[in-house]
C-alpha cells in the first residue's frame, strides 16, 4: 500500500510542475507579442514607393474567404499598388468561396493588371479564380483546367437497412430532402440536382469563356473535367507563357514601366482563428501533452456541398 505522504506529496509536485508550466508560455506568449508578435494583425509592411501585391492562395479553397477579398480590394484603390501577383497552388474546392476570390481579382484587375503564377496544381476552382487575371503563367507540369462543378451526397440507406435501422423523415415537400443520407436519392431528386450543377457548371464556363477571351463553345469543348498539364493548356489558349513567379513578376513590372527591383509585398489575411488554434494546442502541448492536445484541437476547411475540385 503506497504511502500517504508520498502520494500527497507527488499530487502536490504535479500541481506545482503544471503551474510552472502555463506560467513558462504565458510569459513566451507575452515576450512574442511585445517583440513583434503583432506583426499578424498588420497585412503588409508599410511601403512609401510603388510596389505589387502579391496573394498566394494554396490548398483547398473554402467558402469563406471575407478577410483575403477585403485585403485585394483594399490594394485595389491603394495608390501606391501598382499590380497584383496571385500565386495559386490550389486543386480547388467550394464553388462558392471560388466565385467570391474570382470576383475579387476580376474587380482588382479593372483596376489594375493581375498577373497570375501557378504552382503544382491550379484546377477546378483554382483555375476559376486565375481567369480574371491579364496574364497567366505555369509550369510545364503544372495541372491546371479540370473546369467542373460536383455535387456528392453519401447513401446509408442501404446499411441501415441490413442493420435494422430506419429513419423516417418529414420534408415540408418532395424535394426538399434531397439529397439524404439515409433515404435513396429519387428520380425527381436526381433531375433537381443535376439541374443545379449544370446551372453552376454553366457560370463557370461563362468565367472561363469571359477571363480567357474565348467563345462558351470554345469553352465547353474543354471543360468535360479533365485537368491539362501546363504544356497542353498552352496551345489551348488555357494559360498564356510557360514561365515562372519571377517570369511572372518581370512582365508585370515591364507592363507598368516599373524596374525590375520592383518590391513585391505579401498580402496576408490575419488568420486570428488559425494562429489561434496553433498557440492553444502548443499550450496543451506543454500542459497536457501531444497526444491529449491532438484530439482537444482540431482544424478543417468550410466547404458548401458543390465544389470545383480536382480529383487525383
Amino acid at each position: 500500500m503506497a504511502d500517504p505522504d508520498l502520494v500527497v506529496d507527488r499530487l502536490r509536485l504535479r500541481r506545482r510542475l503544471i503551474f510552472w508550466r502555463v506560467g513558462a508560455v504565458a510569459a513566451f506568449v507575452l515576450a512574442w507579442l511585445g517583440l513583434g508578435g503583432h506583426t499578424l494583425f498588420h497585412h503588409a509592411p508599410m511601403i512609401g514607393s510603388d510596389h505589387l501585391a502579391r496573394v498566394r492562395v494554396s490548398g483547398i479553397i473554402g467558402s469563406d474567404n471575407r478577410k483575403l477579398i477585403d485585403l485585394i480590394d483594399r490594394a485595389a484603390k491603394a495608390d501606391r499598388v501598382r499590380g497584383l501577383v496571385l500565386s495559386v497552388d490550389s486543386p480547388g474546392g467550394s464553388v462558392s468561396g471560388g466565385e467570391a476570390l474570382h470576383d475579387a481579382v476580376a474587380r482588382f484587375a479593372a483596376r489594375k493588371p493581375v498577373v497570375v503564377t501557378m504552382g503544382g496544381v491550379a484546377a477546378s476552382a483554382g483555375y476559376m479564380i486565375s481567369v480574371p487575371a491579364q496574364r497567366i503563367f505555369a509550369g510545364q507540369s503544372t495541372l491546371t483546367g479540370s473546369i467542373g462543378v460536383i455535387m456528392q451526397a453519401p447513401d446509408v440507406s442501404g446499411l441501415l437497412d441490413r442493420v435494422g435501422v430506419r429513419v423516417d423523415e418529414l420534408v415540408s415537400g418532395p424535394l426538399k430532402g434531397q439529397p439524404s443520407a439515409v433515404q435513396p436519392l429519387s428520380p425527381e431528386g436526381r433531375q433537381m440536382l443535376q439541374g443545379v450543377v449544370a446551372d453552376l457548371f454553366d457560370q463557370f464556363v461563362t468565367m472561363v469563356a469571359d477571363g480567357r477571351h474565348m467563345s462558351v463553345d470554345k469553352v465547353r469543348t474543354l471543360a468535360d473535367g479533365r485537368p491539362y498539364t501546363g504544356r497542353q493548356a498552352l496551345p489551348l489558349g488555357l494559360i498564356d507563357q510557360i514561365g515562372t513567379e519571377r517570369d511572372a513578376v518581370a512582365w508585370l513590372a515591364r507592363k507598368q514601366h516599373l524596374p525590375d527591383t520592383v518590391p513585391v509585398v505579401d498580402l496576408k489575411a490575419p488568420g486570428k482563428g488559425k494562429w489561434i488554434s496553433r498557440l492553444t494546442r502548443s499550450m496543451l502541448s506543454v500542459i497536457l501533452g501531444e497526444e491529449w492536445a491532438g484530439s482537444v484541437v482540431s482544424q478543417g476547411v468550410a466547404l458548401d456541398g458543390a465544389v470545383a475540385l480536382w480529383k487525383p
